[in-house]
């Protein structure tokens, strides 16, 4: 899916995607902005959830895996209302759902180091290790977050979508692929990942969507079924779920 945001024409930026190999480098994304580091992954962690399992399923993990909807992302991206020049995947692992999405520059977190290997050997994508509850980006510096298939699997969700607004400019869209709790499908599959040790929590299309309307974001449900799709847009700088509007 090639992506191209409805709200401005992205700009042409003569800088490539350098790939990131810690926390501890800004990574340059575009023109002299870049996706600045602001903190140690290996430090202040909120939880590593259930990384275990993905460093050691790694290799096989694309192979068992379909690509991520790119229509589904493409209908969030649109609630933008900024260009989506700049895009954070995070909980990415190998770089699926950010392969799916072309235009933007591209950086995936992921606290899996071996799963990050595989985005930047395999894909070629900029990777850094980091905690989604306390991402290495500096405020404001991105225009869209992504989490596919990821957000159950995090052990601090609430500091995850507060740090999807810290680091989204004004405009910008959080963009949430999740499975329905509430689903016959997604019932099994809850069923399944706790049988397996998981620590998953999953969260109705209605209830994710309050979340994020909680910490300030402008939330709608995009579709539904055993896969569905939330987006909430940033408000401007200094709104807050209490501001006029909210």
């Amino acid at each position: 899916m090639e992506y191209q945001s409805r709200a401005a024409e992205k700009p042409t930026h003569p800088t490539p995607v350098s790939p990131a190999t810690t926390g501890g480098t800004p990574v340059q994304v575009a023109g002299d902005r870049p996706i600045q580091a602001a903190c140690d992954p290996g430090t202040g962690m909120y939880g590593t959830g259930d990384v275990g399992f993905f460093d050691r399923i790694a290799p096989l993990y694309d192979l068992a895996m379909p690509p991520a909807n790119g229509d589904a992302l493409a209908a969030g991206f649109d609630r933008a209302t900024r260009p989506i020049d700049r895009l954070l995947d995070v909980g990415g692992g190998s770089g699926r759902a950010a392969a799916a999405v072309t235009g933007p520059d591209r950086l995936v977190v992921d606290v899996s180091r071996p799963m990050l290997r595989r985005a930047r050997a395999v894909r070629g994508l900029s990777a850094v290790a980091g905690d989604a509850g306390r991402l290495p980006v500096t405020d404001n510096a991105v225009d869209a977050v992504l989490v596919v298939d990821a957000f159950h699997h995090l052990p601090a969700q609430t500091a995850a979508i507060d740090e999807a607004a810290r680091v989204l400019a004004p405009g910008g869209v959080f963009v949430i692929r999740e499975f329905d709790p509430t689903h016959p499908l997604g019932r099994l599959l809850v069923a399944a990942e706790h049988a397996i040790g998981m620590g998953s929590h999953f969260r109705s299309p209605d209830e994710l969507a309050a979340a994020l309307d909680a910490s300030g974001f402008d939330a709608v449900v995009i579709d539904r079924g055993f896969g569905y799709t939330v987006a909430g847009v940033r408000g401007e700088a200094g709104d807050t779920p209490d501001s006029p509007g909210h």
